[in-house]
């Protein structure tokens, strides 16, 4: 994802200094959030990663939905040169 999203705001995941080295991790546990995006990418099925990582189907979810609904924020127009016509001279 090229965009950060503000993991703060995603009630599923937690980031405590000194545990994992402050990353975005699920509520209560080690495990971070990265690995579930590393892993679709990879092509994994969520059934395989609730077994893989011992995460439930909602922990999962939550994050993708979270993922998904900061991505429909809109972004603002980028502003247009006023530098004029690079044909005029």
């Amino acid at each position: 994802m090229t965009n950060t999203l503000d993991w703060s705001r995603c009630p599923a995941v937690e980031s405590i200094p000194g545990k994992v080295s402050g990353a975005w991790v699920f509520k209560d546990t080690r495990m971070p959030v990265s690995i579930v995006f590393e892993n679709l990418e990879a092509g994994a099925t969520i059934e395989e990663i609730m077994d893989w990582f011992h995460l439930t189907r909602q922990q999962i979810i939550s994050v993708l939905e979270f993922a998904a609904r900061s991505l429909d924020t809109p972004i603002p127009p980028r502003p247009v040169g006023h530098g004029g016509d690079a044909h005029s001279l």
